[in-house]
């Protein structure tokens, strides 16, 4: 973990040198957030409407909170409501040949990034990557997409939102509650009160009016051969395991992989978006089964090994949450 993830989140002592230094970073910081929100409200910035609903799924803080598996989850809500939803991503770390770009089944993780490419893999639906997030919308409504849900698009001011989702880490919460740079935080605590549904991906009690959420795995798949096995069974074989992680929290992902019942002997973390190469893996014992995220697979397909395996998680919700958030789609596409 970086220094500075330490000073945010855990308290560690060099906040007493780091926070103060960059304090003044931070007024800078949230005047010009401040300024431009003006400009969108009094409208010296123009906002666009898109001619079908959008839903943001976002968070007001940096690092992985859970995002991705709440666009899955309504994703899935969306098709089941019989709607044809696409996905807008502002595609970090990719290389396309031009923008917007639609993925398509020959795309490569170079050419959308890790996350675009695991979200259009597992669900097939439409995906546009590209900053200009308007014209990632007009590509996906003419390819037929009626309803549009935007993956980490919440301080995206510029394309107009009907749902705002913000997604918070149970566990790490909003740090030291400061913004960039001398805290974690993109926007300031308040904008919790102004969205639709703030998510709480995590075991720790909900606050408020937060929705619970829990991520479940329940099988694993082989890097190499997409074989399925449930967890269950591979623990009957496979009581020790290594963990790799490459995610905003890997923490987060070792404690899953202790949960379900397995002991790791070594792990090790990496920043959020690493471009793994085989020599990430030169210090794991091949003796045993190696795990790592789903969207860290897609990144090793081309040098996996037999034993490497992968831990889809899918987010999980009460009844009367799922319905809450159903209905309020089935609302936006009754207004439309």
């Amino acid at each position: 973990m970086r220094l500075i993830e330490k000073v945010w989140f855990h308290q560690h002592s060099a906040k007493y040198i780091l926070v103060p230094l960059l304090l003044p970073l931070t007024l800078i910081f949230w005047l010009l957030s401040l300024l431009r929100r003006i400009a969108y409200q009094c409208k010296l910035l123009p906002a666009h409407n898109i001619s079908k609903p959008v839903i943001v799924v976002g968070n007001i803080g940096i690092g992985g909170n859970g995002k991705t598996p709440v666009v899955l989850w309504l994703i899935n809500v969306c098709t089941k409501l019989g709607l044809k939803p696409g996905v807008i991503s502002r595609g970090y770390g990719s290389n396309a040949p031009h923008y917007p770009y639609l993925l398509t089944p020959s795309s490569t993780v170079q050419e959308s990034g890790d996350e675009p490419l695991m979200i259009y893999h597992r669900t097939q639906v439409p995906l546009s990557i590209g900053a200009d997030r308007i014209q990632c919308a007009k590509q996906l409504i003419d390819q037929g997409c009626n309803i549009l849900i935007a993956d980490d698009g919440l301080q995206h001011y510029r394309l107009k939102r009907d749902l705002e989702l913000i997604v918070v880490d149970g566990k790490r919460r909003f740090g030291n509650g400061l913004l960039l740079p001398a805290g974690p935080l993109r926007e300031g605590l308040w904008r919790l009160k102004t969205v639709d549904f703030v998510i709480n991906n995590g075991k720790q009690k909900p606050k408020g009016s937060e929705i619970p959420m829990t991520l479940l795995p329940t099988s694993l798949v082989n890097c190499l051969t997409n074989d399925v096995v449930k967890t269950e069974q591979f623990l009957l074989k496979h009581e020790r395991v290594n963990a790799i992680a490459g995610i905003g929290s890997p923490a987060r992902f070792f404690s899953t992989v202790q949960y379900l019942g397995f002991r790791i002997s070594q792990k090790q973390g990496f920043i959020d978006h690493h471009n793994f190469t085989e020599t990430d893996f030169s210090n794991f014992s091949e003796e045993l089964p190696l795990f790592m995220t789903e969207k860290d697979a897609i990144k090793c397909k081309a040098f996996a090994k037999e034993n490497w395996w992968y831990v889809p998680v899918d987010a999980h919700f009460s009844k009367i949450e799922e319905k809450r958030v159903t209905q309020s789609i089935e609302l936006l596409m009754k207004n439309t």
